[in-house]
């Protein structure tokens, strides 16, 4: 059986140490609003506690209220508990918004024959959709203000794609081309607006797609980290949340003004080959 462990709660210092070297990363964004989906656990949660330690005013967007609400107590953010795949669920979120982290996201793993199409829509809807109503949304406070950060959490499969993931690829590379749209739009407004693409992350997203990929392909779940999920990657270890954290962070502060339109791969040299 394959083991591996979930990201326990791990103490705001600690964020900001895995910061540390990479200067203020979060210079400018005290009296920022940043608005994160999937902040109930994973990535999502280093990014709040990241962005909160920067400085920023957080609310924070989940479908789990019980796990939202436990992250919002230690970053003394905002809960929104909202289903993004329901057909209007921006209605009721902040406008106001500075800083937009799209993160939220679900994984199937099925061969195109088999995948089921109500599946494969909800997850366009959660992936693709919800990022395009979260930009109409908040763009126009943004333009407003002449500031304001996008981050998109695509994946290595935003550039690459594998087997039996037809869904999640779709919506990732979709992502990816949203994305360079808003960067262009939002040039003159000041608006910027990236990509970060990471390999696989420990979080309970990737932890879940270990018996399916047994299923899929024919192996036992203990070989399924090595010859499935790391099996393209030259760092043979799954990548830490405050890692794409802090390149998120990095993204929205002082020095990133410029970048705009593109996509920072984390993927362990997956990617290079």
């Amino acid at each position: 059986m394959l083991v591996t462990h979930v990201l326990t709660h791990v103490p705001l210092a600690s964020v900001v140490g895995m910061n540390s070297g990479l200067g203020h990363t979060g210079e400018g964004l005290a009296g920022r609003t940043a608005l994160i989906t999937g902040a109930g656990g994973g990535i999502g949660r280093a990014c709040a506690l990241a962005f909160a330690e920067a400085g920023a005013k957080i609310h924070l967007v989940d479908r789990d209220d019980a796990a939202v609400r436990a992250v919002a107590e230690e970053v003394e953010g905002t809960t929104h508990v909202v289903d993004l795949s329901a057909p209007d669920p921006v209605r009721d979120l902040p406008r106001d918004v500075d800083v937009l982290v799209n993160n939220a996201g679900l994984q199937h793993v099925a061969p195109i024959h088999d995948f089921p199409p109500e599946r494969f829509e909800l997850m366009q809807r959660v992936m693709v959709t919800a990022p395009f109503l979260l930009m109409r949304h908040c763009l126009p406070h943004m333009y407003e203000r002449g500031w304001g950060r996008i981050v998109n959490l695509t994946s290595v499969h935003g550039l690459r794609a594998s087997a039996f993931k037809s869904a999640y690829t779709a919506a990732k590379h979709g992502l990816e081309g949203l994305s360079k749209v808003a960067a262009l739009e939002g040039a003159e407004h000041g608006v910027t607006s990236n990509c970060v693409s990471p390999g696989y992350v420990r979080t309970p997203l990737v932890e879940g797609q270990v018996a399916d990929q047994a299923r899929a392909h024919g192996i036992p779940e203990d070989r399924v980290l090595a010859e499935v999920m790391l099996q393209r990657t030259a760092i043979k270890r799954l990548i830490e949340p405050v890692d794409i954290a802090a390149t998120v962070l990095w993204l929205c502060g002082a020095n990133s003004g410029h970048v705009t339109g593109t996509t920072f791969t984390i993927d362990g040299g997956w990617s290079a080959q």
